[in-house]
This record gives structure tokens, C-alpha cells and sequence, in this order.
């Protein structure tokens, strides 16, 4: 297939390139390679795939209507939709980056669906949309109506969004609400990412709600086996589904979690990560933060069910192998 995958320089469109490739895949990468964490990073991410056969790269901002616009001339089989301005903490700050890009962005992604008919759009979504909601574990059949950050405010009208889409100009889309994404080569402002960094500095790390947060890990390889396993299942129309789940539609639409279905405490997710590193945590203990939730916990039956996969790769497998490639990439 001739793969469109959006944010390829970012951690889990970086990974998914590479999975791609590798099954014989011919991937167009597009980034705009923006300053929100060590561009450096996203550099070196495109320089391991800039060698792989089938693989091409052009810096484009989803943003950008017309370099969209452009864009879309070209032919794709399916399109992943990856990029965004991601972190629910940053959108407290700065949310108009989240309306430009996830927004707008995503607005023009589906423009160019509804002229270039790919076979499938794949898109990103997130479990931050089940906000307030502190049933779990989370299911994407209930409803997804009170998010607690702008971030996910916006990942949620994604999902509104691909639905009027695939009902109006029958483009098949799926929706992958992603639980805590993991792994070599993550995002430097998520928070294992930050902790490894400040324990082996010997700096405090900020522990929040006093360390009584549940988080459903998930390990970068199960995120790309669900991807991967999803782009090659576009959903078809069917008039005998119910209209009183988000999950499912009369419209090849469907929406789907993406978690390990393994919730893992905070603060037995540093001790971990102090046995790996062979260092104890200063920890710094805080009140919950704004746009925080309590606990995430994915319901992966309908994933299961229509893809034959779930994520199972154990918290301690995953997290050794990022503190092995952490130290390899900075040499500590």
C-alpha cells in the first residue's frame, strides 16, 4: 500500500513508519518538526527511517491549507493521522496551538480524504476524552462528554468530526483512543520521560495527587500492532448498527481503545524505574493537578473482537527496554 502517515517524525508515527517499511509499506512522511520538545529528537527519528527503502519525507504543517490542499493531489491506499499539537498540560497555557493544529489541521486532512478516497483514514485520538467520567475500565461505548482539558476537548471533536465525514462522503474511518504511550524514542515532556532524566541529574521529580494517580501504560510495539492491524480492517457501512454508542455507526465509522488493560500507581511506576536505574527519586509531593484525571483503564474487548489483538507487553519488560535505549541515545 502507499501509506500517508501524518507526525511520521513524532514517537508512535516514527515507530509505525518503521513497522510499515519494513512489511513492504511505501510511506510519505509529513511533520512540520515544530519546537514543542527537542526537534533534535524528531531529526533523529527521520534519519533512521530517511534510510529504509519506500520511505519518503516532506515538512509540511497540517495547518497549512494550501501545502494540504497540494498534498492530497497524490494517491494514498490509507492515511494515519498522528499529527497534533500533543500534552494536556501545555494546553492550559497555550490552547490555541491545540485549535490550529487538531482543529484546523484535522479539518484539513479530512478535506483531503473527501478528494483523494483512501480505502482508510486511521486517526488519533486519545483516552483524555473520558475526562470526568471515573468509570473503568473505560469503554468506548459510553459517553465521552465532560473532557477536563482543552486537549482532549479537541481530540474529541476529532472523533465528531471523522464521523461526519465518513456519514457524509462515506470515507471509512477509525478513530484509536491511545492510553499512555510508552517506549525508545518517546516524547521528552511525558512524564517517564522526565523522570528518568531528573533521577539520574539527581533532581526532585513532581509527583501529583501525592502519587495516588493509576496510569494503563502502554508499550509503543502493542500501539503499532493495534495500528497496523486496523489500517488493513476499514469498517463498512451497516444500517443495523445502534445510534447510542460513540463507538459504532450506520457510517464505516468505528472507534476503538488502545490500552494495556493493566493499571500501574504511580508511585509503583518510580520505584521501577529507580530498580533500573539503580537510583533513588527525590520526589517532590503535589496537590492534583488542573487537567489531571485519577485513573485511566482501557476496555480493549471491541478491539479484541474486531482485530483479534490486545496490548499484553508487561510494564517491567517495556520500561527496561526505554531506560536501555535512554541511556544509549544520551550515553549515560
Amino acid at each position: 500500500m502507499r501509506v500517508l502517515v501524518t507526525g511520521a517524525a513524532g514517537f508512535i508515527g516514527f515507530h509505525l513508519c518503521g513497522r510499515l517499511l519494513a512489511r513492504g509499506d511505501e510511506v510519505l512522511g509529513i511533520d512540520n518538526l515544530n519546537d514543542y520538545y527537542d526537534v533534535s529528537l524528531k531529526q533523529a527519528r527521520l534519519e533512521r527511517l530517511g534510510g529504509k527503502r519506500g520511505f519518503g519525507f516532506e515538512k509540511i504543517d497540517i495547518a497549512d491549507r494550501a501545502a494540504m490542499q497540494a498534498l492530497f493531489s497524490g494517491r494514498f491506499d490509507a492515511v494515519v493521522h498522528l499529527a497534533a499539537q500533543a500534552g494536556v498540560r501545555y494546553s492550559l497555557v497555550n490552547p490555541l496551538a491545540y485549535s490550529d493544529s487538531n482543529l484546523a489541521g484535522f479539518s484539513h486532512v479530512l478535506e483531503g480524504c473527501r478528494r483523494a478516497k483512501p480505502g482508510h483514514l486511521v486517526f488519533a485520538s486519545s483516552s483524555s476524552v473520558y475526562g470526568a467520567d471515573h468509570r473503568a475500565p473505560f469503554s468506548e461505548h459510553d459517553p465521552a462528554d465532560h473532557p477536563v482539558s482543552f486537549y482532549a476537548a479537541t481530540k474529541r471533536a476529532n472523533e465528531l468530526m471523522a464521523h461526519a465525514y465518513a456519514h457524509l462522503y462515506a470515507i471509512p474511518a477509525t478513530g484509536l483512543r491511545f492510553f499512555t504511550v510508552y517506549g525508545p524514542w518517546g516524547r521528552p515532556d511525558m512524564a517517564y520521560f522526565g523522570f528518568t532524566e531528573s533521577i539520574l541529574a539527581g533532581r526532585p521529580i513532581k509527583v501529583f495527587n501525592y502519587g495516588e494517580l493509576e496510569r494503563d501504560f502502554t508499550y509503543i510495539d502493542d500501539i503499532v500492532e493495534g495500528v497496523v492491524r486496523v489500517i488493513d480492517s476499514p469498517p463498512a457501512p451497516d444500517p443495523s448498527h445502534p445510534l447510542d454508542s460513540p463507538a459504532q455507526s450506520t457510517a464505516p465509522y468505528r472507534l476503538y481503545n488502545i490500552g494495556n488493560n493493566q493499571p500501574v500507581k504511580l508511585l509503583e511506576f518510580i520505584r521501577l524505574l529507580e530498580k533500573l536505574l539503580g537510583r533513588k527519586a527525590v520526589l517532590e509531593m503535589l496537590p492534583m493537578q488542573a487537567g489531571d484525571v485519577l485513573r485511566t483503564c482501557a476496555d480493549v474487548s471491541d478491539l479484541q473482537g474486531a482485530v483479534g489483538f490486545r496490548p499484553s507487553i508487561p510494564i517491567a519488560t517495556g520500561l527496561a527496554r526505554f531506560v536501555e535505549w535512554y541511556r544509549d541515545f544520551y550515553r549515560r
